[in-house]
């Protein structure tokens, strides 16, 4: 304990974890009880940097560790000896990080070796099979074993730690992205007429960029793509391509050229919340995206055979299609064509919270230390 304040530190590295973990950072400072530290690792350098900017979060340690082609093993190695540098000098009382990434689940074996608290937003997400995905799976397995706090999106999440043996620091606080995304929805605009949308046509989001998905999956989800929009005359396709070369190389030969998609740059955070609400249908296999657009009102398919969120499933918002390409064409085919099924699925409830989950996890964090 600093000052007699509780010293945060908050650990994160890709966009994804930036959207998340950026209002908590806000609303941590806000509070006199504690002393806030941001670290990121840079996981993902060009997409994280957009979001800090967006939410105004100026890091404190930024750990620059994303090189061309990095592989598992050198960014583990990198984030586990950086972080314990970071660690060591500020000696914080307690360490957060968000999810399943690299950057979390080595951050808190990190934390874990320097003998320092552990909080994990997002937790208890599981799919139950160590490879899929991969190598989200473990990392979050990892970052509950070693956590003291655990902020759960679901009851589900809850349900998920209490299986694994863990029988405190269990709690049910909603999904901070939630807070993040009503929060750009309501304040942020951005014009989209980059994009060149038709406003004649209905627009289909397509995002794919897991490990997973690499190679022959991707490709029967890009002719699929190729196959609606040869069999539906009103809709267009928007696909904000990822930077990896694993993923332009496949989408690219496939789609490039081919009427009503739109290939575009991957986008910041703002105009992404605005193109979904803008959206009909979204496709994705992003975990984020399922927990965002059912907000939205905006039906999801996910190119997965397994969710970590089966909540959204339950609740109706979201269907799995995976990445058959049949299976994808005839899923999209049938909310285009029946109005009934599209209309259950835009007006399913969101189980992942009410946009106040950072204000419950601030509660949580300061009667763990006892301070009101």
């Amino acid at each position: 304990m600093s000052n007699n304040k509780i010293k945060i530190a908050l650990v994160f590295g890709t966009r994804p974890e930036a959207i998340k973990m950026c209002p908590l950072v806000k609303k941590l400072k806000e509070n006199n009880n504690f002393e806030v530290l941001t670290i990121v690792t840079a996981q993902h350098r060009q997409m994280l940097d957009s979001v800090l900017e967006l939410f105004e979060v100026t890091p404190d340690y930024d750990l620059n560790l994303m090189k061309p082609n990095q592989n598992l093993w050198d960014l583990s190695c990198e984030i586990l000896t950086e972080t314990r540098k970071v660690f060591e000098k500020e000696k914080p009382d307690l360490v957060l990080v968000h999810g399943d990434t690299t950057t979390a689940g080595i951050s808190a074996l990190s934390a874990f070796y320097s003998r320092i608290k552990i909080g994990h937003v997002e937790a208890g997400l599981r799919t139950f099979d160590k490879d899929y995905p991969f190598p989200e799976e473990i990392n979050r397995v990892i970052v509950d074993s070693v956590s003291d706090l655990m902020f759960c999106p679901t009851d589900r999440a809850c349900e998920n730690i209490e299986k694994s043996g863990i029988k405190k620091g269990i709690y049910k606080t909603g999904n901070t992205v939630i807070d993040a995304l009503l929060y750009v929805v309501e304040n942020k605009k951005a014009n989209l007429d980059f994009i060149n949308l038709n406003s004649d046509l209905k627009t289909i989001l397509l995002t794919s960029h897991r490990r997973e998905n690499f190679g022959k999956p991707l490709e029967n989800i890009c002719y699929a793509i190729k196959e609606l929009i040869e069999k539906h005359k009103d809709i267009q396709v928007v696909y904000p391509l990822h930077l990896n070369p694993n993923v332009r190389n496949t989408v690219k030969p496939i789609l490039e050229n081919v009427e009503r998609v739109k290939l575009i740059e991957p986008l910041d955070y703002v105009p992404f919340c605005n193109l979904m609400k803008k959206s009909h249908i979204i496709l994705t296999d992003s975990g984020g995206v399922q927990e965002e657009a059912p907000a939205l009102g905006v039906p999801v398919l996910v190119l997965r055979d397994e969710t970590e969120r089966p909540e959204a499933l339950e609740y109706g918002g979201v269907c799995l299609v995976g990445t058959n390409k049949e299976k994808i064409v005839n899923k999209v085919s049938e909310l285009l064509l029946n109005e009934e099924k599209y209309e259950k699925m835009s007006k399913a409830v969101n189980p992942y919270g009410d946009g106040k989950a950072c204000q419950y996890i601030e509660k949580i964090i300061l009667d763990y230390f006892d301070l009101k």
